[in-house]
């Protein structure tokens, strides 16, 4: 009698840890718009598939360490992210280009003493 109520327990256990890991990722969606991985922060990076807490921490404290990401690619540097991971991120992500440095003015040229005028 006592096995068949730990088996029932054992069930219910697991059947429970199924039902709640399922509704856990039913509430996660992709983001609307491509993310931007030299922008955005940690909690944004939740948004994308297959990225967790951990995996978002990483991919901000790479990019503080080693600067700008070039390319998606530069993703497969972290630890946690496949290529078939990368895949699934793919169309939720961006990279932005560098902002432009603004233009240095130059000053107006003072003439010079030694300037000949012809």
């Amino acid at each position: 009698m006592q096995r068949k109520r730990l088996t029932a327990a054992v069930f219910l256990t697991v059947l429970f840890a199924l039902v709640f890991s399922a509704n856990a990722r039913a509430d996660k969606h992709p983001p609307a718009k491509p993310i931007d991985l030299n922008a955005a922060s940690a909690k944004e990076l939740q948004q994308l598939p297959g990225v967790g807490p951990v995996t978002a921490q990483r991919i901000v404290d790479l990019r503080q360490k080693s600067g700008r990401f070039r390319r998606v690619e530069d993703l497969l540097a972290i630890r946690g992210i496949s290529t078939r991971k990368l895949d699934a991120m793919r169309p939720y992500v961006t990279v932005s280009s560098p902002p432009s440095a603004p233009a240095a003015k130059n000053p107006p040229a003072t003439p010079d003493k030694n300037d000949k005028k012809l």
